[in-house]
């Protein structure tokens, strides 16, 4: 895709939501289904349900998908996703690219062995490596809109509002 397509495409979308801000807030939602037996969650991403069990550090046995990576994926995804579309707009041609996303974790904190030690990542990496022939100056503008529009950067980064419902069915009581 070119920019000229690109932004054909983004246009009429960018006008509506200039016109009818409220047009422009959707809520994006996941759904998942408890394992019966093992301790699993199943997930439906809305291409193939996708089985996410404990790590192998908390005691999985390593074949269900980790929730931790699949946040990592998330992020890489959606910088990937960002950075070429920031890229397209920008008229930047790339060649090829790799987008890579580590976390640190210390999991004596989600099994109740240290309790000064953090439940989640700690550190997050994010890197690129893209061959490119862009300028030094259209470099700096691609990785600083990159950031900048990368839904799942901009979530970590400034940490959204999280409310939790409970419901219990059965006539089960909640602790």
């Amino acid at each position: 895709m070119d920019s000229t397509t690109l932004k054909t495409l983004q246009a009429p979308l960018k006008d509506k939501y200039r016109e009818e801000p409220g047009a422009a807030k959707i809520t994006l939602k996941a759904d998942g289904k408890l394992g019966e037996e093992a301790i699993t969650c199943s997930v439906d991403t809305g291409r193939a349900m996708v089985e996410a069990g404990l790590h192998p550090a908390t005691g999985g046995d390593g074949l269900s998908a980790c929730s931790g990576d699949m946040l990592l994926q998330a992020l890489v995804a959606c910088a990937g996703v960002t950075l070429k579309a920031v890229a397209t707009a920008l008229g930047i041609t790339i060649r090829e690219g790799v987008v890579k996303a580590e976390g640190d974790l210390d999991f004596r904190g989600t099994l109740a062995v240290d309790r000064e030690a953090a439940v989640g990542f700690t550190d997050i990496r994010l890197s690129f490596d893209i061959d490119t022939d862009a300028t030094e100056e259209q470099l700096a503008s691609l990785f600083k809109l990159t950031e900048r529009y990368c839904v799942v950067f901009q979530t970590l980064n400034t940490k959204p509002a999280l409310v939790v419902n409970h419901s219990v069915r059965n006539g089960a009581a909640a602790a």
